[in-house]
């Protein structure tokens, strides 16, 4: 195991009604400016139970922040928080409403001269905006993370960004807010959390004995309620529970403690959203696989162990890899989630773009391990095809 430092203060408040108790955790006096989405919130009755909670607040709305938030719509944001002398920050939605939201809090003390440079160049953030979340869709881990991802779509450009500064005050996670999520968001949300373990874990081993069982039990979960999510017509408070807890521990950062890890599948599925408007969790299904099958040589150890303690396939068949590998993209169909580019009409001019793309850049190893690279990208996504 190698040498970590560990440090997380988000506050956690889990369960069936706790958005009624935000109002105790932002101090008084605080102007807050509420973030989400397209409105979904006032449908399924989650903006009522924010309203309610934050009575005695003065507080401005910014609806609007698209699925893979725009840069562009962001900063319109910035300049509302500023002139309306903004406090503290309070994304109530999934996860590209709260990374959006960071990025917010983080623009609005930025001391350069473009906030864009926070992703594009890793400009230092030193100061941010307070915020806390409330969570409507589990998947990214945002909610207790100091991470987050933005779209600049004048460029087609998805990148990430850190600071320790936006990490939340405070995070509501109540289950029942997922009943009403459509399908396809949940078997999404599902798919992000599973890749997000497996970036964690799927690399080498590591003597990191507690740290790959706590990532065998959220990848076992999620394999063993998935489809019951998907396929029960009536929400199930335990399912919806674990599954928000799963994706939540997925991304916390305690998972990645001491191991080596790797995103270039998030990578590469960034492209793929960025030029061609995919879902995030449709991204990751399709590129995991070939991941897998490029990567199963130089990382057959772990492989083998992913095969044997989580889909309980015997480590010493000559194929045991192979049926790992298998196994995972066979999960996501079952989810409802196509996981061949070819399903979603894209084609080699895409893969030329992402080609080029990551060599404009001058990115060699895509996610941290020089198995994954700009030299056989493009062998990868032909493989998805």
């Amino acid at each position: 195991m190698e040498n970590f430092n560990y440090y997380n203060p988000v506050k956690i408040l889990f369960g069936k009604g706790k958005i009624a108790e935000i109002g105790k955790w932002i101090p008084r006096g605080m102007k807050i400016m509420m973030t989400y989405g397209g409105g979904s919130i006032k449908k399924n009755g989650v903006y009522a139970q924010v309203m309610d909670a934050l009575q005695g607040f003065d507080i401005v709305e910014f609806p609007g922040i698209e699925p893979n938030p725009h840069y562009e719509t962001l900063m319109r944001a910035v300049e509302l928080a500023k002139r309306e002398n903004v406090g503290f920050l309070l994304p109530v939605g999934g996860g590209s409403v709260i990374d959006g939201t960071k990025f917010i809090a983080a623009a609005i003390c930025f001391e350069g001269n473009e906030p864009w440079d926070i992703v594009a160049k890793g400009a230092k953030i030193n100061a941010a905006l307070p915020i806390g979340t409330v969570l409507t869709l589990p998947a990214t881990g945002s909610e207790m993370n100091c991470g987050g991802v933005i779209t600049r779509e004048s460029t087609k450009e998805k990148l990430a960004f850190r600071s320790q500064h936006v990490f939340p005050k405070f995070s509501v996670l109540d289950p029942t807010v997922t009943y009403s999520l459509p399908t396809r968001q949940v078997a999404n949300g599902i798919v992000d959390t599973f890749v997000h373990v497996m970036e964690q874990y799927y690399t080498f081993t590591e003597h990191a004995e507690i740290q790959d069982r706590f990532s065998e039990s959220i990848l076992k979960t999620l394999i063993e309620i998935g489809p019951r999510l998907i396929q029960d017509e009536t929400p199930n408070y335990d399912d919806r529970a674990n599954f928000m807890w799963a994706a939540t521990m997925g991304l916390n950062g305690l998972i990645a403690c001491g191991v080596t890890e790797d995103w270039s599948t998030h990578h590469i599925g960034h492209e793929l959203t960025a030029f061609n408007g995919l879902d995030h969790g449709i991204t990751l299904a399709i590129v995991l696989p070939g991941v897998m099958s490029a990567t199963k040589m130089k990382r057959r150890e772990k492989l083998l162990q992913y095969a044997s303690r989580v889909w309980n396939i015997d480590p010493t068949q000559p194929d045991a890899c192979d049926q790992a590998i298998a196994r995972t993209e066979q999960f996501f169909n079952e989810l409802g989630v196509k996981t061949r580019l070819s399903d979603y009409g894209v084609g080699i001019d895409t893969i030329d773009r992402i080609e080029k793309r990551f060599r404009d850049r001058g990115m060699f190893a895509l996610g941290g391990i020089d198995d994954v690279n700009v030299d056989n990208v493009r062998a990868i996504l032909t493989s998805r095809l």
